[in-house]
């Protein structure tokens, strides 16, 4: 296969070259504008009870959750005053009037005490926009600097869930930015310093830019069908970039050792293809495999990432093996044009790699017991992780929606804004039994009361009788639902904890929780519940194609295990940093005491994927040299050798691209960026220079073996192919 396309790129260069320009300005004028469509939203399961009893309010009811809060400060200190009073009702029937909004009420309007902060100098108007996720954010945009003001005795600021997802999506398109302003001149650098020459540090660019622009387009298609959130933008940009400076330096490594090997410029472009292309193919393959994974989960979020990751990742491997060789070919000799200086290339045998690898191999046990235990300990505080959800506090300090949730937490005995629904649509409910189960709930720990058609409750007791509002709590079939002000924090574990127990509480009839602390639990178990299946899927993934280009079934094996030790540590960093609050000042984010739970999901798989990335570069050059030779410790030496300098290379390259992710103002891409720059260092030297080579000594011949039924298997529908007569080994 790899023969017949080598022979492909080579005779149809020139039009593979215009083809692939032709592609890249139609999808940046299709896709340049995919982040318009995108959605802020997608980290609910559309199936958990909290979603569904999230649509049977709004449909039964005619009232949801509250997603915009204003923060109203008096200029003299006291809500109550009267002309304070006056301009907050005003306030209130304005933001009543506006289109999209609905159920609005406030401190003034509801005469609820809760709305009013400890001290009597905050007040709090809460409402309703309706809408899907991208209409609530573009809602936002008009109403937050409509509603942002101060008169009449009055400070107003806006906050609510609404507002943060709105400043999360905005900061991530900024930050989008800043993270191409800083990372593509550094590469750019970093290319030239590792190629030696300008024309050739700049092909892995051109690579990354037909991969992310393509991807851009399939996104702006996707969206169009289904939900795609604006923080798949972050991968696409970190992923394209990286996995294209990664092919590309393999091939084009590839085609200049073949250039020194005596080939002229087609036949090396074609030797490339059959070694260095066929091992970005595949390894491409696997990474996409990794991401694919993503799919079982329910949350349009991580769904997302599969989708940016799956397109970005096979775009990347198409150009590399595709439109890289065709311009090499075109190139010939001049891809070293420019050249600022020439690497002295060291003689086989020689160099820092092979002495490395040599010297873990004198002493295999010691080094693999040595490096084992380091690992272990980076992974220890892993054992304590706590898992959460994004909120307020993943946006940097200054952004005005964190400020306003945190004011309303330090100010105020409960917020409103995070009560749990209780939903009932089908029960015929009679007072005495709604009055029963309002005061049930309310002696539950953590409630603060629980309001309902009979009136207010609050610690087993009812406090206040029906009101003029009480009547949104029924509807014309006899339905009913009940709001349980919790005097907890919606996203913590004793909001957990309420939403647990106001499940288990025995109700009269069937119903349903809703709620933010309700969706927190969901979201964690529809997560978890897919992580098995999601982990055996990446395990059965990648033992099938490492075996079946290897044909050994220790390799795979070794792989995964590895790979699961480095991720082990990489994760007990991130809890160490985030979860515990380590160096929160010097990376500027605000500890929360949880990782939020989605985000090592997603870096999971994309590590993963980049392990194996890595460690198909250096086990197909390790395998070509075995099958040459026959010399186990010999091959991995000089697998090592060859390869050592491209990978440590790409990976400081790519680390540079997840560096600067990291410099996001959104807490959890900040996490994203940097669990992945530690993963990416971690595999490509602790794993790849010490616990590669050790194990690959320890096992000696074993390496490459397999039971006869399986090697039938490998020989029958194996991908590995030997190395053309006259390519360099």
């Amino acid at each position: 296969m790899f023969d017949r396309l080598a022979d492909f790129v080579v005779r149809r260069r020139l039009w593979i070259v215009i083809g692939t320009a032709l592609f890249f300005v139609a999808a940046g004028a299709i896709g340049g504008g995919v982040a318009e469509r995108l959605s802020a939203g997608g980290f609910e399961d559309p199936h958990a009870e909290s979603t569904r009893a999230e649509e049977v309010l709004r449909r039964e009811f005619g009232t949801q959750t509250p997603n915009v809060v204003l923060l109203v400060t008096a200029d003299g200190g006291d809500v109550d005053e009267p002309a304070v009073a006056e301009a907050g009702l005003a306030l209130t029937e304005e933001l009543a009037r506006q289109d999209g909004v609905e159920e609005v009420g406030s401190y003034w309007s509801l005469q609820a005490p809760p709305l009013k902060s400890n001290d009597g100098g905050q007040a709090l108007v809460v409402g309703v926009i309706e809408g899907s996720d991208d209409e609530v954010s573009e809602r936002m945009e008009e109403l937050s600097p409509r509603f942002t003001r101060a008169g009449d005795g009055l400070d107003v600021r806006v906050g609510g869930f609404a507002e943060v997802y709105r400043q999360m999506s905005t900061t991530i398109e900024e930050d989008l930015v800043r993270a191409e302003t800083i990372a593509i001149p550094i590469t750019m650098v970093l290319l030239v310093v590792v190629f030696g020459s300008v024309v050739a540090a700049g092909l892995p660019l051109l690579i990354g830019g037909l991969a992310i622009v393509g991807t851009f387009l399939i996104l702006t298609i996707l969206a169009s069908m289904t939900q795609v959130s604006i923080f798949a933008l972050n991968l696409t940009t970190s992923m394209g970039l990286g996995l294209a400076i990664d092919y590309s330096l393999f091939v084009v490594s590839r085609y200049r050792e073949e250039l020194r090997g005596g080939l002229d410029p087609h036949e090396a472009v074609k030797a490339s293809v059959r070694t260095a292309g066929r091992t970005v193919a595949f390894s491409g393959l696997t990474v996409a495999l990794s991401l694919g994974a993503l799919m079982v989960f329910p949350l349009a979020f991580l769904r997302s990432f599969a989708y940016a990751g799956i397109a970005v990742v096979l775009l990347a491997a198409l150009a590399s093996v595709v439109t890289l060789p065709a311009v090499l070919a075109l190139l010939g000799h001049r891809v070293d044009s420019l050249r600022l200086w020439k690497r002295k290339e060291a003689h086989e045998g020689e160099g820092f790699w092979h002495r490395m690898a040599v010297t873990v191999m004198r002493r295999p046990l010691v080094v693999a017991s040595a490096v084992i235990a380091f690992l272990l300990v980076l992974g220890a505080p892993f054992l304590g992780v706590q898992w959460g959800q994004a909120d307020d506090r993943a946006l940097p300090d200054e952004a005005s929606s964190h400020r306003v949730s945190q004011e309303i937490r330090e100010a105020f005995d409960v917020n409103s804004a995070n009560s749990l629904s209780v939903v009932a649509p089908g029960a015929a409910a009679g007072e005495d039994e709604i009055d029963d189960y309002a005061t049930a709930l309310s002696r539950t720990e953590g409630v603060f009361a629980v309001q309902a058609a009979t009136g207010t409750y609050a610690e087993g007791r009812r406090v206040a009788p029906p009101d003029r509002f009480s009547a949104r709590f029924t509807n014309a079939e006899g339905g009913t639902w009940l709001s349980v002000v919790p005097a907890v924090e919606a996203f913590s574990d004793a909001g957990e904890e309420l939403a647990r127990a106001v499940r288990e509480t025995p109700a009269p009839w069937d119903v349903q929780v809703t709620g933010p602390s309700a969706a927190l639990v969901d979201t964690k178990d529809s997560i978890f519940a897919k992580v098995p299946l999601a982990g055996g899927l990446i395990a059965a993934a990648t033992f099938v194609l490492l075996f079946l280009m290897f044909g050994s079934v220790l390799v795979p094996l070794k792989a995964i295990v590895l790979n699961m030790l480095s991720l082990t540590a990489t994760f007990g960093a991130l809890v160490w940093v985030f979860q515990d609050g380590n160096l929160s000042s010097l990376l500027d984010f605000t500890p929360t005491g949880f990782l939020e739970v989605s985000t090592p999901i997603l870096m999971f798989c994309i590590a993963f994927g980049l392990s194996m990335d890595y460690e198909v570069f250096l086990l197909s050059r390790v395998k070509e040299e075995y099958d040459r030779t026959g010399d186990n410790t010999a091959s991995v030496a000089l697998g090592l050798e060859r390869t050592g300098r491209i990978v440590t290379a790409a990976a400081l390259l790519l680390s540079v691209v997840f560096v600067a992710t990291a410099t996001s103002g959104v807490s959890m891409i900040k996490m994203f960026g940097i669990g992945l720059t530690l993963a990416v260092v971690a595999d490509a030297t602790l794993i790849r220079a010490t616990l590669v080579p050790a194990f690959m000594r320890l096992a000696g011949r074993a390496n490459w073996w397999a039971p006869r039924w399986m090697r039938r298997i490998h020989d029958r529908f194996g991908i590995s192919e030997a190395a053309p007569e006259g390519s360099t080994p």
